[in-house]
């Protein structure tokens, strides 16, 4: 077997990519960071360390700040009694999502045993900071399985959603009602 022209260009393009690797074996790797803030301070980086959850951490429900609810300091960006009670009220259905700092709750599609072609899913909107009745909003949504075996969107009563909305609203006041009495 001959050697061609472009075998040898093989070759020696790879003999060449091979001696540049080995010529970084003895480069030094390992970072070294600065430990003094630049701009002649005099802090450094391990005293000026900052979360960006404050300086309490992530106490979304730590109601000792903050007795109406409000998150005082806490990073939560909505009543923290609305939330955790339309956590309780939803806990049924499997999550999909949740967002507490913009108050949103996602769950996925929940079927009862009671009714097993019909499916429902919640959207659960906290609106306010404050503990308040239009602090809260919740869209529903409802398919059932047609002939074929295929969900169909159907339409939900409007007192579906003001239910579950009345129902987290209770739940928020108990909790409410838990935290002044403690």
């Amino acid at each position: 077997m001959a050697v061609t022209g472009k075998d040898l260009l093989r070759y020696a393009t790879l003999a060449g990519a091979l001696a540049l690797l080995a010529g970084c074996s003895g480069v030094e790797t390992e970072a070294s960071y600065p430990r003094s803030i630049p701009g002649g301070t005099g802090g450094t980086y391990e005293t000026q360390r900052q979360t960006i959850f404050g300086d309490g951490g992530l106490n979304i429900f730590d109601n000792e700040k903050s007795r109406d609810g409000t998150g005082g300091a806490s990073p939560i960006g909505v009543n923290s009694f609305l939330w955790r009670a339309s956590l309780d009220t939803i806990s049924f259905m499997p999550l999909a999502s949740a967002d507490p700092f913009g108050g949103v709750l996602i769950t996925d599609w929940y079927s009862a045993p009671e009714t097993p072609g019909e499916r429902m899913k919640l959207t659960v909107y906290i609106l306010d900071r404050q503990l308040r009745a239009d602090g809260i909003r919740v869209a529903a949504f409802k398919q059932r399985r047609d002939e074929a075996g295929t969900w169909v969107d159907v339409p939900v009563e409007p007192a579906v959603a003001t239910r579950i909305e009345d129902a987290i609203l209770t739940r928020a006041r108990q909790l409410r009602v838990s935290s002044t009495a403690s």
